[in-house]
């Protein structure tokens, strides 16, 4: 069976997928990013990362292609043992993460920030 995903901060969950997608409006361009994550036990792999334009701080990565209004590419990473997401409640809006299951709004209110991991061995869904 594939890894799963923690999602730690306010309320802790666990998510019945082993890919899912990251999104969130840059809070200054106001621009569209979106993230391809897998997640397994060496932790999570981002498998595609895509911006639909570019500006400060939002310039594509090596390799990037333009396809449909994005700019896609896959980032060469080591896999990360979490992923920390700030809740400010003062951006445009909060992250977006989809999975198989459908897409849930994480970190739209201020609040401690939101950490993604690999779940543990035996850590149950709730």
């Amino acid at each position: 069976m594939s890894a799963l995903l923690c999602i730690a901060g306010g309320k802790s969950v666990s998510v019945a997928a082993s890919l899912f997608t990251l999104g969130w409006t840059h809070s200054v361009e106001k621009i569209e990013w979106r993230e391809s994550w897998s997640v397994s036990k060496a932790g999570l792999i981002l498998q595609e990362a895509r911006v639909k334009g570019s500006g400060a701080g939002m310039e594509p990565g090596e390799g990037a292609r333009q396809q449909d209004g994005w700019w896609i590419w896959q980032p060469d990473l080591p896999p990360l043992a979490e992923l920390v997401l700030a809740a400010s409640g003062t951006t445009v809006s909060g992250w977006t993460l989809c999975d198989a299951g459908g897409c849930r709004e994480l970190g739209a209110e201020a609040g401690e920030p939101l950490v993604l991991r690999p779940c543990a061995d035996g850590e149950a869904l709730p």
